[in-house]
């Protein structure tokens, strides 16, 4: 019989030679940290990357048990992955690209622990390491090239809703003349930020789902029809109320509050379709 590897105990040299790797990982990755956060405060769009590190950490928290059982075998060549991540950084900011620049820090903690712990370690915070992709905004030029195209198709069909409910409407562009105002389908509205935050809250129910492998990419992928409904919805409410009230009902705190619907009418859609894949 192989002798069972045993479970390592955090002593004093075990918690030092974590803590001196963190310490120096946040020193150099803080003006990184301090943009991003900027970045979550100031940009409605990503303004769920404040609870992407929380999330994640639950994550690591959650294999706590599984860790403990984890043989700790360090890899050097994990020192590979930390210097191909702090190339990144350095060549990211020569260039001013602050998409790389963060993107990196997941790169270089990946690495980090590869060297510290081992392959099989790694593979265990693979994903909660990953899920961290989900706060980082992506590059401008990507985001209108997506983002314009949603617009025009969140119009065309908030146009077709309306007029089978009834409705006046008229659509130029991704603009709506209604009876009483005319709405502009703008970035904002074009669905994107649900798609963005509803993939990252479905990898999270995917994640500490109990279903099958593929129940899970299944429900993942359900986040992008779950978004564009739920904003289509949010459209064609908006649309309807303000043709029949005016454009005073599509602005200020309803138009916040229309946000806000799109996101928990999303947040139910996604766990009941958990749910139903969970009971199958």
């Amino acid at each position: 019989m192989e002798p069972v590897p045993s479970t390592p105990r955090l002593r004093p040299a075990n918690l030092v030679s974590i803590l001196l790797p963190l310490a120096a990982l946040v020193g150099l990755y803080f003006p990184v940290l301090t943009s991003l956060a900027q970045d979550w405060s100031t940009n409605d769009n990503y303004s769920h990357g404040f609870f992407i590190p929380l999330i994640s950490g639950y994550m690591v928290y959650a294999l706590r048990e599984e860790l403990r059982r984890v043989a700790v075998r360090p890899a050097n060549w994990g020192l590979l992955l930390v210097l191909a991540g702090l190339g990144q950084l350095y060549i990211a900011r020569v260039g001013s690209e602050y998409f790389l620049q963060r993107t990196s820090l997941i790169l270089v903690l990946l690495g980090m622990v590869l060297f510290l712990w081992g392959r099989n370690f790694t593979k265990k915070l693979l994903l909660p390491i990953g899920y961290l992709l989900f706060m980082v905004p992506l590059p401008a030029i990507i985001w209108n090239k997506i983002a314009f195209p949603m617009q025009l198709f969140s119009s065309a069909v908030t146009e077709r809703v309306i007029q089978a409910i009834g409705l006046p409407v008229f659509r130029e562009g991704n603009v709506l003349h209604l009876a009483q105002t005319t709405l502009e389908v703008v970035d904002a509205c074009s669905g994107l930020r649900s798609l963005t935050t509803m993939f990252a809250l479905a990898a999270a129910l995917a994640w500490f789902s109990d279903c099958a492998t593929w129940k899970k990419w299944l429900l993942f992928f359900a986040a992008a029809p779950v978004a564009i409904f739920a904003n289509i919805v949010r459209l064609t409410a908006t649309a309807g109320l303000a043709s029949v009230y005016g454009e005073k009902v599509a602005q200020g705190f309803l138009h916040d509050f229309s946000g806000l619907f799109t996101f928990i009418f999303g947040l139910a859609l996604l766990m009941l379709v958990n749910k139903s894949l969970q009971s199958k």
